[in-house]
C-alpha cells in the first residue's frame, strides 16, 4: 500500500465506514467525479464525504484539517469544509481518513465564473480573512504542505534543474530572471495562514460566484505568496488587477507568487514530477502568463 494509488473502491470505503462509524453503514458510497490528486473521494450519502491519503506523504493533512478547519471556519466569509469524523486503519487500509460534509458547487473554470472582476475580488476577499486569523499554535512550513508559506529556496535546486531543462518557446534567460527575483526577497513580517494550493479545482462556484473553498491538506502558516499563484492559473489581466488592488501585498510578495507559479509549471512542463493531467497540460500557458507579468512589472 505504498504506492500513489492504492486500490481503494467504493466498497472498501463502505466497509470502513460500517465498522469505524456504524450509524452511517446504509448510505450509500459512491467515487467523486474528479475527486482531486492527493486523496481518493467518494460520496457518502448525499450530505457527506470521504476522503482517504492516496499516498504516506499525504497522511499528516488528515489530523491537521480535523484540528483547524473548526478553528478557522467561523472567521472566514465562505464555507470550507466541516470535518464530521477522523477513521483510523483498518480492512487493508493503512491510514487514517477523514469524513466531511459534502459542500455543493462546481469548480472555478471560465465557463462557471458569471464576472472575472467580481471573482477576483471574492478570491482577495477570502485570503485577506484568511491572514487576519491569529496564527498562535499554527502548523509552520514542512513536509506536511510540501513547505507552502516557506522558503522558496526549498525548490531551487529543482527549478535549475527545469530550467536547464526548458526548451523555446520560453526564453530560459527571463524566467530564471523571475526565478532569481523571487529566491532576492523573503517575508520578513509576522506567518499569516495560507491555503497552499489556492488553486481553480479547489474553489466552488454556484450561480456564477465563488461560493466555497474546499482542500486544506496544505495549510499552513508563513509566507502568503504561495497563494497568489492564482493570479496566473486563473484569472486574466483584468482579474489579476483586481485581485492585486484588493490584497494589501507588496511587490516583493507578488515577485514570490510568480517564482512559486513558475516553480510549478516548469516542474511539470520538463516533467520533472507526474501530475495532473489537467494542470501539465496548462503548464505552458501559465508560465507564459507569468513572463508577461514580470515584464509588465519590470517596464513599470
Amino acid at each position: 500500500m505504498t504506492a500513489r494509488d492504492p486500490d481503494v473502491g467504493a466498497e472498501l470505503v463502505a466497509r470502513l465506514v460500517a465498522a469505524q462509524f456504524p450509524q452511517w453503514s446504509d448510505l450509500p458510497v459512491t467515487p467523486v467525479v474528479r475527486g482531486g490528486w492527493n486523496n481518493k473521494t467518494f460520496h457518502l450519502g448525499s450530505e457527506m464525504l470521504v476522503r482517504l491519503p492516496r499516498a504516506r506523504h499525504y497522511v499528516a493533512q488528515v489530523e491537521k484539517e480535523q484540528i483547524w478547519l473548526p478553528r478557522l471556519a467561523p472567521c472566514l466569509p465562505l464555507p470550507i469544509p466541516a470535518p464530521l469524523a477522523m477513521g483510523e486503519p483498518g480492512e487493508s487500509y493503512p491510514w487514517r481518513w477523514s469524513v466531511f460534509r459534502w459542500i455543493p458547487g462546481e469548480a472555478a473554470t471560465h465557463a462557471t465564473i458569471a464576472d472575472e472582476r467580481e471573482f477576483a475580488a471574492e478570491l482577495a476577499g477570502f485570503l485577506s480573512a484568511l491572514h487576519l486569523i491569529e496564527t498562535d499554535g499554527g502548523p509552520p512550513p514542512g513536509a506536511h504542505n510540501f513547505f507552502r508559506g516557506g522558503s522558496l529556496a526549498t525548490y531551487d535546486d529543482q527549478t535549475r534543474q527545469a530550467l536547464a531543462a526548458l526548451r523555446e518557446p520560453f526564453d530560459r534567460k527571463v524566467v530564471k530572471a523571475i526565478w532569481d527575483e523571487a529566491l532576492a526577497t523573503e517575508w520578513t513580517r509576522s506567518p499569516v495562514w495560507v491555503h497552499g494550493d489556492f488553486a481553480a479545482g479547489n474553489l466552488l462556484i454556484s450561480g456564477g460566484r465563488l461560493s466555497a473553498v474546499i482542500d486544506f491538506g496544505t495549510l499552513g502558516i508563513g509566507d502568503p505568496a504561495c497563494d497568489l499563484a492564482i493570479a496566473w492559473t486563473t484569472l486574466g489581466d483584468t482579474g489579476r488587477d483586481v485581485f492585486r488592488s484588493a490584497l494589501p501585498l507588496d511587490p516583493a510578495t507578488w515577485a514570490r507568487g510568480r517564482g512559486w507559479t513558475a516553480w510549478k509549471a516548469l516542474i511539470l512542463l520538463t516533467r520533472l514530477v507526474d501530475g495532473n493531467p489537467r494542470d501539465v497540460r496548462s503548464a505552458g500557458r501559465v508560465l507564459a502568463e507569468v513572463v508577461a507579468d514580470h515584464r509588465r512589472a519590470a517596464a513599470a
